[in-house]
């Protein structure tokens, strides 16, 4: 519960510091990095799990949950030397430290002063708000203006896309798949599932490359059809397989899992957390964020806990047809309702979703051109 707890608060918390410090240029990439450590860190869970197995059964789970302190012990002393959340400065009027934290996160000075001005306008807007308990900015998120609106189904939307297309069920209870697919041992189960963990973590620096040099929705679109055509695959494999047809079908259903979780950490995995941390207006940023965190956690619950349940009543492979489904209308979902963020200030983002014409397709326009040639 703790560990569950410290997880929500991270998730939501670091993606919003990373954009408020990072640069315009390389804000995509910059906070894209929790999700790359988060994945670091399941592999590394699912090497520990491994190494461990072979320990007495009332000694390895032990000694898995605690190699887990480590990795908090050293961020929480981390913690001590990162520099403060300029937001959080200016509104206790320390805003020439808030100054000197963009200044050395910012090769551009200009756009640090810029970035301190926007953040000066939305502090006096929140300082308003919360002398009336934060009512004011949660009474216009529930009642939120057509773009508000907008931003608010974008950024709840993707987060909750990103979890019901499966994918903590195929990382969780990648063993139970694999045994369904014919793979047999537990070290053998252990191995596939290592292999799922590095498919994932190497697969999402694919985005760290590419997602700041041919944008967000790119990757979204490559993500979301990939998702679906190996999570359609998984299915296929699976059924043959219970109708006693073998042949290459246990490999695809294995290879289509990677292939699966793969796509997934090329958009999809990471792009949600950049887009809920950059198409808020700083006013509602936190707030927004906190729900888009939590749309996301409730809706990895959901998918987690009734995974096997459901899949005893459908079976495995009805569980990923419907899979397939949710992420066929993800790719719906990141045509209609996604922008294009890149190479764009986070007050240029604002403006995307004045007039829902701007979010059609996949063009570039010509004021993007010229913000990137400049």
């Amino acid at each position: 519960l703790l560990a569950g707890v410290g997880m929500g608060f991270g998730g939501m918390i670091t993606s919003l510091y990373i954009a408020e410090i990072s640069p315009t240029i390389s804000r995509g990439t910059l906070t894209s990095f929790p999700e790359i450590f988060g994945n670091l860190g399941c592999l590394l869970g699912y090497i520990s799990n491994y190494a461990f197995a072979g320990l007495s059964v009332h000694i390895n789970w032990r000694v898995m949950i605690g190699v887990g302190i480590l990795p908090s012990v050293f961020l929480g002393f981390a913690l001590f030397v990162i520099p403060e959340s300029p937001r959080w400065l200016v509104m206790q009027n320390r805003v020439d430290e808030a100054r000197l934290v963009l200044l050395k996160t910012h090769e551009d000075e200009r756009e640090a002063e810029e970035k301190l001005a926007e953040i000066q306008v939305a502090a006096v807007a929140g300082n308003s708000a919360r002398k009336h308990g934060d009512k004011a900015v949660w009474c216009e998120l529930l009642c939120p203006s057509p773009p508000l609106r907008r931003m608010l189904i974008a950024g709840i939307g993707i987060q909750c896309f990103q979890q019901i297309t499966g994918i903590d069920a195929a990382v969780f209870y990648s063993p139970e798949i694999f045994k369904s697919a014919g793979t047999k041992g537990n070290s053998n189960l252990l191995a596939a599932t290592v292999a799922v963990g590095v498919t994932k973590t190497a697969f999402i620096l694919v985005a760290i490359f590419l997602i700041d040099k041919i944008g967000r929705k790119p990757l979204l679109y490559a993500s979301t059809i990939g998702m679906t055509v190996c999570l359609l695959s998984v299915a296929v494999s699976l059924s043959l397989l219970k109708e006693g047809v073998a042949g290459a079908a246990p490999s695809l259903a294995i290879l289509s899992v990677c292939g699966y979780v793969a796509f997934f950490s090329i958009g999809i995995g990471p792009i949600c957390w950049v887009l809920s941390s950059e198409i808020f207006p700083l006013r509602y940023r936190a707030q927004a964020a906190a729900v888009g965190a939590a749309g996301n956690r409730v809706c990895s619950g959901l998918i987690t806990m009734s995974f096997l349940s459901v899949s005893r009543a459908i079976t495995v492979a009805g569980t990923f047809f419907i899979f397939a489904a949710l992420s066929a209308a993800s790719v719906a979902f990141v045509y209609s309702h996604i922008p294009e963020t890149r190479g764009k200030s986070l007050e240029q983002i604002e403006s995307l979703f004045q007039d829902p014409r701007d979010r059609k397709g996949n063009h570039v326009e010509m004021e993007d051109v010229e913000h990137l040639v400049q």
